[in-house]
């Protein structure tokens, strides 16, 4: 039975070829296309989780209530960890991580590493394969080093790893470390990368601050025991926050913050580790936000969406020419549910055909998704037995959905019904046309997504952020020598060349160089009996006038003014926080009582991402705080040889050191891999839901054209034009397009303004880009119909009036 089935279908198959190759081809795209954004969602979504001990691992900050409303702190002192260990119970293990990059020195050859220096303890929480070395405890001693498999091979070549000893720079001097074990790289889906992991009390600013808690610069994890509740913690660290942070709570009281609901000034609170990967902060709290996996997940579905509803709708509307056979078939006593299975049989052939051609299109397609969607996703997600069982479910679903509504539809027909050869118009014209809206729908809504998200990454590209963008290269100060000294020797050798401007530096990059860093340092301290908190920045010298930095009031740091090591230059912002009126007369204590003055007051500009709000900034100039980061103002006119002019310098200057410069504009776009990796998608996404509806579009025009073949050729004779005729034939698809615009449009405006509200500088929404959307999804539906409309129009009247 079954084998006599498949042989009607694929009769059928081939009958129909026009048919089965918009099928299948529509089916196909869909299922290699959603395969694709599936694996990437599901990459997202794994983030952390191969861990052993995920279910007990959590991430902590605390939650300050401020004056200006609750906010989160994630960094800690050094005794913090051990003094919570000690006197809270319920923690099974802990670790501080301080994430740091040095330059590693093995005989001849010298890398820049990026080092995480962690607890022992690290070991045992998080899964990370030992490959080569002690197994048991690798970083008991305080100067041995875990080194990443790739590291290894990067830095001592073939040999064996273990037992070498290798050096790392810190604060200027190498210090010698001794390799204990050899693991393997991490995962792509893991929030921990690093080359060398490293004794966290084994660096040297750990150690002269072992017992102050006045000096934050790590964050905690704990693996909790495990009959103890996160909730549960939390409540258990209440003393332990009032006797440790007793000055602070003060301080917050004294400056009118009120407590939160359990009467607590400071909280400590906890994450699941496994949320990493989405965790951001609203209010003093966490928030693990997966809207970007969702988001990819929703248009995968969408698009297997539209390539099933072209398949309802073209079996409804082919559907006419097989009911004499039904009728037939009927007559000589076959029952509703040997002809369902027939037709869902059929369906189960086409989708069989177009899943192994998806399949295959999603291997072809996987080395060029990666590179545009800047994924480093892989099939081997699918491959997890929860995820095939998903998969194999999803696709009994799909053509159970998609194959069993025409399958029902053709075998409740009754038998004079069907040995007539005519389907009642609201069998099935109801159901085609209300997917018809739907699927229309979707393709304005992605369309609609597309050019607000477009607007708003050009928005951010070309605003004004307060600072010369163009002409400014950055590079990290990744070589032996002393940072200033670097700057120093780099001013000198660039000062003759016409085509460079300024040179200076500071401890942090604005935008994301190459090196993939950013942080932030935050400085508190109490101002006329209130606390206020503030970004700080080192720089050098000519730091405001390389950036063309504009100034509101005072004068930039100057080396003519031996105080200027003692001066500050303060934003528009910190000057508001300070509230004083003439604010260069201003005078603040900081860093053990040493007295700060400020000396200008730059105008404010965006040294964070732009979905963030201008904060309160202080530039320091202080010989004994590092710099990380040179800057290079240049002519305008000619960027190219200036880079290399700048590139052969630093090669001069430190031959071992890689170069990693670009300039501020190249930073400030690579924070927008979000929204550029969401505009591909989205983009994309709107394209082929455009092309897929078409597609089914088109095959129900072809059909209803052939159906009225006689209309035609009787409105010819008696004078209709092809215009007329074209417009009849397409006014009822442009209707449905038009209500599918109608439910769209708003629909879209209410999901952009609210995606938008993320971005603290953001576009005013425009109707006339929902309106775009709808034209464009109007023309492109025209253009489709047009195709065999326009075609039948213009036939022979005589021609059509033969057609049987």
């Amino acid at each position: 039975m079954l084998r006599n089935y498949f042989k009607i279908a694929w009769r059928n198959l081939r009958k129909e070829k026009t048919f089965s190759i918009l099928n299948i081809a529509g089916l196909s795209f869909a299922f290699g296309i959603s395969i694709l954004l599936g694996a990437t969602a599901l990459f997202h979504l794994s983030y952390d989780r191969f861990h052993t001990h995920k279910d007990s691992l959590y991430g902590m900050y605390t939650q300050n209530q401020t004056p200006k409303g609750p906010k989160a702190g994630t960094t800690y002192p050094v005794p913090f960890a051990v003094a919570l260990v000690k006197e809270v119970p319920g923690i099974d293990k802990i670790t501080r991580r301080l994430s740091d990059s040095h330059l590693a020195f093995y005989q001849d050859k010298e890398l820049s590493m990026d080092a995480k220096w962690v607890d022992p303890d690290f070991m045992e929480m998080f899964t990370f394969n030992i490959i080569e070395g002690n197994r048991q405890n690798p970083l008991s001693d305080k100067f041995e080093a875990v080194i990443s498999q790739t590291a290894a091979k990067n830095l001592l070549g073939n040999e064996k790893a273990t037992g070498k000893t290798i050096s790392l720079l810190l604060n200027g001097k190498k210090q010698p470390f001794t390799i204990s074990a050899v693991v393997e790289d991490a995962p792509a889906e893991s929030s921990l990368e690093f080359d060398l992991l490293l004794n966290f009390m084994s660096h040297p600013e750990n150690i002269d601050t072992a017992d102050e808690w006045g000096s934050s610069n790590h964050d905690v994890i704990v693996m909790l025991e495990k009959d103890i509740s996160p909730g549960n913690f939390e409540k258990s660290t209440t003393a332990f926050t009032n006797l440790h942070y007793s000055k602070d709570i003060a301080g917050l009281k004294r400056d009118g913050a009120q407590p939160n609901n359990n009467g607590q000034y400071k909280q400590i609170r906890l994450y699941p580790f496994t949320d990493s990967h989405f965790i951001h902060f609203e209010n003093g709290q966490a928030v693990a936000s997966r809207k970007f996996p969702y988001m990819v997940l929703s248009i995968a579905f969408l698009i297997l969406f539209i390539a099933c509803v072209n398949f309802i709708n073209m079996s409804i509307a082919k559907s006419s020419k097989r009911l004499r056979e039904i009728g037939m078939r009927k007559t000589l006593g076959a029952e509703k549910v040997q002809l369902f299975f027939q037709f869902w049989g059929e369906s189960m052939l086409i989708f069989g055909i177009s899943l192994l051609c998806g399949i295959a299109l999603s291997k072809i397609l996987l080395e060029p998704f990666m590179t545009l969607f800047n994924t480093d996703v892989s099939f081997h997600f699918l491959f997890r037995p929860d995820i095939l069982f998903m998969f194999i479910l999803s696709a009994i679903f799909i053509t159970l959905l998609a194959g069993g509504y025409p399958a029902v539809l053709l075998s409740r027909l009754g038998t004079l019904q069907a040995l007539k050869g005519k389907l009642s118009a609201n069998a099935g014209n109801r159901v085609r046309n209300i997917l018809i809206v739907v699927q229309f729908g979707i393709a304005i809504l992605l369309i609609s997504s597309t050019l607000v998200l477009r607007s708003q990454l050009e928005f951010m590209r070309n605003k004004n952020l307060g600072f010369n963008k163009a002409q400014v290269l950055s590079f990290p100060l990744n070589g032996k020598k002393d940072s200033y000294q670097a700057v120093d020797l780099l001013r000198n050798k660039l000062k003759n060349n016409p085509g460079i401007l300024e040179v200076t530096g500071a401890d942090n990059n604005l935008g994301l160089g190459r090196d993939g860093s950013a942080y932030t340092s935050i400085l508190g301290f109490d101002y006329q009996g209130r606390g206020i908190k503030t970004h700080m920045l080192v720089v050098d010298y000519n730091y405001i006038e390389t950036l063309d930095i504009e100034l509101v009031k005072g004068r930039s740091f100057n080396r003519k003014y031996a105080t200027d090591s003692l001066g500050l230059v303060i934003n528009e912002a910190m000057a508001k926080e300070l509230g004083n009126e003439d604010i260069l007369q201003s005078r603040i204590v900081l860093d053990d009582s040493v007295n700060y003055h400020v000396i200008g007051v730059m105008k404010d500009f965006n040294f964070k991402r732009l979905n963030e709000k201008i904060e309160p900034l202080t530039l320091f100039i202080h010989p004994e705080w590092d710099l990380y980061y040179a800057y290079v103002k240049v002519a305008p006119d000619n960027l190219s040889r200036s880079y290399e002019t700048v590139k052969k310098a630093w090669a001069e200057i430190e031959p071992n050191a890689p170069f990693m410069g670009s300039f501020l504009d190249e930073n400030i776009d690579r924070t927008f891999k979000r929204e550029k990796t969401m505009i591909a998608i989205v983009s994309s996404g709107s394209v082929l839901a455009v092309i897929l509806s078409c597609i089914g579009l088109f095959a129900i025009s072809l059909i209803m054209v052939n159906q009225r073949t006689k209309e035609i050729g009787v409105r010819k004779v008696v004078g209709a034009n092809a215009g007329t005729i074209t417009f009849m034939l397409s006014k009822d698809f442009l209707r449905l397009v038009a209500i599918s615009f109608l439910i769209a449009g708003p629909l879209a405006w209410w999901l952009m303004s609210q995606w938008l509200q993320n971005y603290q500088y953001r576009i005013d929404l425009n109707i006339w880009v929902f309106l775009a959307a709808g034209v464009l999804t109007a023309l492109t539906a025209l253009i489709t119909i047009s195709f065999k409309t326009l075609n039948a129009a213009l036939q022979n009247p005589v021609k059509s009036l033969r057609t049987e």
